[in-house]
């Protein structure tokens, strides 16, 4: 007699899956729960078994849920909030948070704060990793390539939870050389982004209102912009929050300045009730809060 087919599912294939699905990678995911690359394998198929649906497929770029597959990373999502409600004490939210997080942001924003706060994170729970990543552009949290986006000005993606952390005011520093002819009636030198990324909000800004200004140096993100400043090549229209963490650089009496801008930390809907998520969230939410000061005008 043929063996009949299983039916139950099993909550450690389920746990697996909900790992894979929200990495979509086999190697992240095997990190994530501290098991082997065939583990994961076996646990999935075991999963398709139960459900008698095909619900991943293995792309070169990595795995692609199918529509079937993403019903059920949906469904794993809230499975694992209630078991998380069943296993906590007196309704606390802090204790054993395990996996990975991927952090996307702006590149000077990652290096000049975020990397510092994060880390702080893996201090308070040894059990959460880190993976922390940089892109100009915005990352689509659509296509799973990361699970927080830290991103400046609010979006309009489509089924995610943005939350607002701040604003970001920039301003006009340089030498206290380059200042000083600036503020003595010279035409100001700038340092603005280069060609390729010509159109970020702040390059726009400055070419709309010096149209006819010299741009003596290019460079790609403001930690390269602020460095050039730094050593003399010009004045650079920078975040507080970099500017003023740096020697060497002061506030040149220089206008107009562009409006603030809004600090939004985005996750996808189904994420929300993501332990190891939920938790670098609140540790973000509250480092901002913390260096208000540094961000503001």
């Amino acid at each position: 007699m043929a063996e009949r087919k299983r039916t139950e599912v099993d909550w450690q294939d389920v746990r697996v899956f909900l790992a894979l699905g929200r990495y979509r990678s086999l190697s992240a995911a095997a990190r994530a729960l501290q098991v082997n690359h065939a583990t994961i394998a076996r646990r999935i198929q075991s999963l398709e078994g139960s459900m008698g649906e095909k619900l991943v497929e293995r792309r070169p770029d990595g795995y692609l849920l199918t529509a079937a597959g993403e019903r059920a990373l949906e469904a794993a999502t809230g499975m694992e909030a209630a078991a998380q409600l069943l296993t906590r004490k007196d309704g606390a939210d802090d204790g054993d948070v395990r996996g990975v997080v991927r952090i996307n942001a702006p590149p000077a924003l990652a290096h000049a704060f975020l990397a510092a706060q994060l880390a702080r994170v893996t201090l308070a729970h040894p059990g959460l990793d880190i993976d922390l990543a940089t892109d100009l552009h915005a990352v689509s949290l659509d296509r799973r390539k990361a699970d927080i986006a830290v991103r400046i000005g609010r979006p309009n993606d489509g089924d995610l939870i943005a939350q607002s952390v701040g604003k970001l005011a920039c301003g006009f520093y340089g030498t206290n050389e380059r200042c000083a002819e600036v503020e003595a009636g010279l035409p100001p030198v700038f340092i603005s982004f280069d060609e390729q990324h010509s159109d970020m909000p702040e390059g726009i800004w400055l070419a709309q209102q010096f149209p006819r200004a010299r741009v003596a140096f290019r460079a790609e993100n403001q930690l390269l912009q602020a460095t050039a400043a730094r050593a003399g090549a010009g004045i650079a229209l920078l975040p507080h929050y970099i500017a003023r963490q740096l020697p060497g650089l002061r506030p040149c009496a220089l206008t107009p300045l562009p409006p603030a801008r809004e600090v939004v930390l985005l996750i996808r809907g189904q994420d929300r009730h993501a332990r190891p998520i939920r938790t670098v969230m609140r540790h973000l939410v509250d480092a901002f809060k913390e260096s208000r000061a540094l961000f503001g005008a």
